[in-house]
């Protein structure tokens, strides 16, 4: 294997502390403005670490819908890097499979794993990598040939590594996730941000009792919530989804959310809403 050396950008982003770090202080090794996305990048802000993520498709943002709702994960690291680079070019090497390279220079490039997922299932924490793909991409050699390439560095690492592709991600649910995330906190809301423990506790038992007792559509019943209580207009559908995603309101969210439609509560959490810190 003849010597290579690194590009001046991967050390000056290696020093900038890309790929390093864990929870809020984690910085992912690639930003949406570093790559051209096949699908709408995003940046949403999660629930877990409270920072901003950088997806560069539609389908790792609805992988990372399902993780945050997840109660097992307890931390989520995106375009994870494959460091040192040395080691993916050996490994490379040994498979006999040509390291990817930047288009521009031909030199090779840092690999990234889409997901470092942090988990703890009450027996200790561990980790698990997941890669996410088009289930179509799988038909192309070199996609497998990459894929092979990042199997052997988890693999010498002893962590479990998969494909996740666009089968294994149900739309639906993760819609519905997509709807509820920003709510999880709801102090983030201006309306809600002067308001006490207290006074969102009572709001949040008198919607979840017109929930339960009436049944007219969610549309309705958030609307006359806020004429009762002479909140915004909005107030009452931000406070049902905010019980929905801190698990106090139990549905299926398996089925479409149709505000139009009445709610099929399967459960409700009491306990739960009085461990939510709101100060």
């Amino acid at each position: 294997m003849s010597k290579r050396t690194r590009t001046s950008k991967i050390d000056k982003w290696i020093k900038e502390g890309r790929g390093s770090g864990i929870g809020l202080e984690y910085k992912p090794w690639l930003n949406i403005q570093d790559v051209s996305s096949l699908g709408r990048s995003s940046r949403p802000k999660g629930i877990k670490t409270e920072r901003q993520y950088e997806f560069l498709s539609d389908l790792e943002r609805n992988y990372f819908y399902l993780a945050e709702y997840s109660d097992f994960v307890v931390d989520i690291r995106e375009q994870f890097p494959l460091l040192p680079l040395e080691e993916t070019i050996v490994i490379a090497d040994e498979l006999g499979i040509e390291h990817p390279t930047d288009p521009k220079n031909g030199e090779p490039i840092v690999m990234t794993t889409d997901f470092l997922l942090t988990l703890d299932k009450g027996q200790g924490v561990f980790e698990v990598a997941r890669t996410i793909k088009m289930k179509d991409e799988l038909l192309k050699e070199r996609v497998l040939e990459k894929f092979e390439i990042e199997r052997e560095y988890w693999q010498r690492r002893n962590i479990d590594w998969a494909i996740v592709t666009d089968e294994d991600i149900p739309k639906t649910l993760a819609r519905n996730i997509s709807y509820v995330h920003g709510p999880y906190h709801i102090k983030d809301y201006d309306v809600f941000q002067e308001m006490n423990e207290i006074h969102i506790e009572e709001l949040a038992i008198s919607l979840m009792q017109r929930l339960l007792n009436q049944t007219n559509s969610i549309r309705a019943i958030t609307n006359e919530f806020d004429i009762d209580t002479h909140l915004p207009f909005g107030s009452g559908l931000t406070l049902f989804y905010h019980l929905i995603a801190q698990k106090i309101i139990q549905i299926n969210l398996l089925e479409a959310l149709n505000l139009e439609q009445p709610i099929k509560i399967q459960s409700i959490d009491e306990n739960r809403l009085k461990q939510v810190k709101y100060g």
